[in-house]
């Protein structure tokens, strides 16, 4: 006991480094899972929380209970995680490896820093930039082609419109964390390619993308707890929740909020939220299963 607590004092400056992580990972992470009970109650204002009564598993079936409903936003969450995942992944690595073989470092680092820009701006910001470019009467997209399209009531052509915001809004982060790999690959193994006979495009092949394999697993097992979620931000502002455009546009999540704002359902938001948490959980433990099996070194525990 006495050689743990020497330890502990002997490594004192990093966990001091590490308690506000720590505190706020506590209070911001595990102090709300108490909420999780309001999973299985119909809250009440005038009980509270703990006093509310117990209704079991009506808050699931509250869930599901219109099958059409809920099997429509199950595939809308699905279809945009895949979607976002394969093309923000594949853009991301893309224009990181560009970025990499600039011969102008100072100008990459200018476009790293502009492109990084997008991250930090709210969709409530970026629904503005959206309409002006969407809307009926006055909008660029319709002026520039002579258009009369009501883009706000075609659902058919949300799916792209949704991609390309979220593309714009993340690609460019994304990118930063492939390119602190790429800056960690040995420039001798280059050298020796390029001694060998190899041209840029044979020492992206088995260099540059083989190197990025690890944090390319990462980020797919990080992505996979999310499956079930989605940015309420994108689904529900952007389209300004038009229920003309709910057919390709409503998940879960954006499903939960407008619920919220017309019912305070606070009961069968706690159960929709458990749900995609267990759903989040188990995928995450299945994908590092696979990964453990075939890629020890790449799993995440």
């Amino acid at each position: 006991m006495s050689k743990t607590f020497a330890n502990l004092w002997k490594n004192r400056p990093y966990l001091l480094m590490a308690l506000p992580a720590v505190l706020i990972l506590f209070f911001f992470s595990y102090v709300p899972m108490a909420g999780v009970i309001l999973a299985f109650k119909k809250y009440d204002y005038t009980l509270g929380m703990w006093n509310s009564p117990w209704v079991g598993l009506e808050n699931f079936k509250f869930l599901i209970s219109s099958k059409a409903l809920f099997t429509n936003m199950l595939k809308n969450t699905l279809f945009y995680y895949v979607v976002f995942t394969v093309v923000g992944m594949v853009l991301s690595i893309a224009l990181a490896i560009a970025l990499d073989q600039l011969v102008f470092k100072r100008f990459s680092k200018s476009l790293q820093t502009i492109m990084i820009i997008p991250t930090f701006i709210s969709y409530a910001a970026v629904q503005f930039v959206v309409y002006a470019y969407l809307n009926s009467n006055n909008g660029m997209i319709n002026e520039v082609f002579n258009l009369t399209t009501r883009w706000y009531m075609e659902p058919n052509a949300w799916p792209f419109i949704l991609t390309l915001v979220k593309i714009w809004n993340g690609v460019g982060y994304g990118s930063i964390l492939y390119m602190s790999v790429l800056a960690g690959i040995d420039s001798s193994l280059y050298e020796s390619a390029e001694i060998d006979g190899a041209n840029k495009w044979k020492q992206i092949l088995h260099i540059t993308l083989p190197s990025l394999v690890p944090m390319i697993t990462i980020q797919l097992l990080l992505s996979v707890g999310g499956v079930m979620r989605s940015d309420t931000g994108l689904f529900y502002q952007v389209t300004r929740n038009s229920s003309m455009l709910y057919d390709t546009t409503q998940v879960i999540d954006s499903y939960v909020l407008d619920s919220i704002f017309t019912s305070s359902n606070f009961g069968f938001t706690a159960a929709t939220t458990l749900f995609q948490s267990i759903v989040g959980m188990i995928l995450i433990l299945i994908s590092n299963m696979i990964v453990r099996k075939l890629e020890p070194d790449n799993a995440l525990f």
